[in-house]
């Protein structure tokens, strides 16, 4: 389970003015990026392993209920619902079973309300404190799963 953010920048118009270089090495070899063919860079942002309530509130509310492994626009105003939705549940943990269930399903991880289950809330709820607090201006962020 992925989050990206892809930031757009440009550097492919020469009218955007965008100056810089990449330099990149792998394993001490050079890795030959030109900058003025980037249009965008794509930062994995978050990473969830079997986290079934946080994936199963993108596919409620942000995949209209379709849960194809596809990659999904997430909004601003979704990561803010999202974060509201885990602090209620770890406020509350009665509050669980109604904002953020469990989904289960193949390679679903556990189906338990226990340690790993409010250890994933808060997790995301860092995680999006953090992006939150990044300038997203020009950048989108897309939530997608893979199992």
């Amino acid at each position: 389970m992925y989050l990206t953010k892809k930031t757009y920048i440009g550097a492919n118009y020469d009218h955007n003015n965008v100056t810089g270089t990449i330099e990149i090495k792998k394993d001490g070899k050079v890795i030959p990026i030109k900058f003025n063919r980037v249009s965008e860079i794509t930062e994995q942002v978050g990473y969830w392993r079997k986290a079934n309530q946080i994936h199963n509130w993108f596919v409620l509310h942000c995949q209209n209920g379709d849960d194809e492994c596809q990659n999904t626009h997430i909004s601003i105003g979704q990561l803010e619902d999202l974060l509201i939705t885990c602090k209620k549940v770890i406020q509350d943990n009665d509050l669980a079973e109604e904002l953020l269930p469990i989904s289960q399903g193949f390679f679903f991880g556990g189906t338990e309300y226990d340690e790993y289950y409010y250890n994933d809330i808060e997790y995301t709820i860092e995680l999006i404190e953090s992006l939150l607090l990044e300038d997203n201006t020009d950048s989108d962020f897309y939530y997608q799963s893979s199992w």
